[in-house]
């Protein structure tokens, strides 16, 4: 295998992993704004220095905030890190720090243990809501600062996930309304907040089927019209590109049968300011029961 992590900088597809910003969102960045700047090796791949890379993780924590790409490239490098440095950080607790420290000294079992009996303890969602949405961003904050690895975040999501998943199947939904679908679109490869949405709309009675990631659109709309689904829930994380969440978004919307409605969730959905028609975007976990307490509203006979 070839090597990525070079004396001189990383590859596209090792920022990719150490960023979470796709490879196209970088080209992208590199024509329109100008940054990042990769230098070529002999091969004339990209290589990134690691000052940049740096960079592009205090983009990465503005545009999880909600911050758009356009507003931070324009920011002078010096405003962006005390901008990135100051961003509201998620609020902690005794089991928030615990966690960390599980994360960072690498006790998987432990963390897994702790993490399942927080979930007996308080419940599903508010574990969801209180404990695995405010951990998932302090895990985020710290990579962002170099306290953790990229592999030991991995290995708390991956703990994360296994903890959830078993929660989510023993919640009693066979029948349940409505029946959504779950994925993310190609290139968007963060699937722990989809998992949260799942399991916030197992609670509340809805069916659920989830794809996992990166499935295209045309097999979400073959799933969809396999399984009679009556919603497509889809999330982007801040960094996915707004063009081709907007891309992918239209032509799904396009090809999904009429009465399916689209769902959009996740720090990035909220650049979809002006979402295309039948296309719902959700602010955040806590709004689930709203929307679909309209959603059963809206088929209730007159």
């Amino acid at each position: 295998m070839k090597e990525e992590r070079r004396t001189d900088g990383l590859s596209i597809a090792a920022v990719e992993r150490e960023t979470g910003i796709s490879k196209d969102a970088l080209r992208v960045w590199e024509r329109r704004y100008g940054f990042p700047l990769p230098t070529r090796n002999a091969f004339g791949e990209r290589v990134y220095p690691a000052a940049q890379v740096g960079r592009l993780r205090m983009i990465r924590r503005l545009m999880d905030q909600g911050m758009r790409p356009g507003r931070i490239f324009a920011l002078p490098p010096g405003e962006l890190q005390t901008l990135a440095a100051g961003a509201p950080a998620a609020a902690r607790s005794t089991l928030h720090d615990l966690a960390l420290y599980l994360v960072k000294t690498h006790q998987t079992a432990e963390l897994r243990r702790e993490l399942g009996q927080a979930v007996v303890r308080d419940g599903l969602f508010r574990f969801v809501t209180e404990t695995a949405a405010p951990l998932a961003a302090l895990v985020g904050e710290a990579w962002m600062r170099g306290e953790i690895e990229v592999f030991e975040e991995h290995l708390f999501t991956e703990q994360m996930q296994g903890v959830l998943r078993q929660a989510i199947s023993q919640v009693p939904t066979a029948g349940g309304t409505p029946k959504v679908l779950f994925s993310t679109l190609p290139g968007e490869q963060h699937g722990l907040g989809l998992l949260m949405a799942e399991a916030a709309c197992a609670l509340e009675g809805a069916q659920c089927l989830s794809l996992g990631i990166q499935t295209p659109v045309s097999e979400l709309v073959a799933a969809a019209r396999a399984n009679a689904a009556d919603v497509v829930a889809l999330s982007f994380c801040g960094s996915y590109s707004a063009s081709a969440m907007r891309e992918g978004v239209q032509g799904l919307r396009r090809d999904l049968p009429a009465p399916t409605a689209l769902w959009c969730g996740g720090a990035g959905a909220a650049r979809l300011r002006y979402p295309p028609a039948g296309v719902r975007v959700l602010n955040d976990l806590a709004s689930i029961g709203s929307v679909l307490l309209e959603w059963r509203s809206a088929r209730e006979p007159a």
